[in-house]
């Protein structure tokens, strides 16, 4: 059976919240929206995301990092969020894994939210709902598009790459290659929902520089013959 997903590497997260901003731009106007932002630019604003973007520090001084973690629906193959819904609203799609919400079902009784350990469910105020990312189900089965572009929108706004979607099931997809050969895990395994979605982890990236490539033979900062000077902070005299 096809379990699509997402595959998200945090070496290369950089925290821009372009796939936060892409989502909400793509299912505000497609068939999940609209997204509600109440009171946007006040002091207490309420909106709702379906991905977001967590960042926090480790390690203690000197020794810490900056970590950005996404996080939207994991897509579970055993999803919580769907046998404690009374109305039948929330569903798993046999065709491709996609956990998604009939909103013509669902009363905004929130037992699913309470049943989700990962936090990933809000409901939109306005309608009364609850919400979730759908993968873009929308647009990764349109045909009007080209087969490059049938991605998540935050696939396809990610500047560093990212973000990966495929078939998990599929040994041989992207996805899939990524996971086996660098490590990638699942959100809190203990919790026995089986998360489609995954992570790659940090690694420590060594620089290698050739110092034929930073030799400098013409300086474009010499002014007659003399160089700028080293010594910080930086400053407007020159070396004689």
């Amino acid at each position: 059976m096809t379990q699509l997903a997402l595959v998200i590497d945090l070496n290369v997260c950089v925290g821009c919240h372009a796939c936060v901003t892409s989502c909400k731009e793509w299912n505000s106007s497609g068939s999940a929206g609209p997204l509600l932002d109440w009171n946007a630019d006040g002091p207490d604003p309420t909106g709702t995301f379906f991905n977001r973007v967590q960042t926090f520090e480790v390690g203690e001084f000197p020794n810490t990092q900056t970590v950005h973690f996404p996080k939207s629906c994991l897509h579970c193959e055993d999803p919580p969020c769907v046998p404690v819904c009374p109305t039948g609203a929330s569903y798993k799609r046999a065709e491709d894994g996609i956990v998604l919400v009939d909103y013509d079902k669902c009363i905004g009784c929130k037992y699913c939210a309470w049943a989700c350990p990962y936090g990933v469910r809000e409901l939109d105020e306005k309608r009364q709902v609850m919400t979730k990312c759908t993968l873009c189900v929308d647009r990764i089965t349109d045909l009007t598009l080209p087969p490059a572009e049938r991605k998540p929108s935050c696939v396809m706004a990610c500047p560093t790459q990212a973000r990966l979607f495929g078939d998990v099931h599929d040994p041989e997809s992207e996805v899939s290659v990524a996971i086996r050969e660098r490590g990638g895990y699942p959100l809190m395994p203990e919790q026995g929902t089986q998360p489609a979605n995954h992570y790659l982890p940090r690694r420590r990236t060594e620089a290698h520089t050739d110092p034929v490539q930073v030799v400098r033979e013409h300086n474009p900062l010499r002014v007659d013959g003399r160089e700028p000077a080293l010594q910080p902070p930086l400053s407007a005299d020159w070396e004689h």
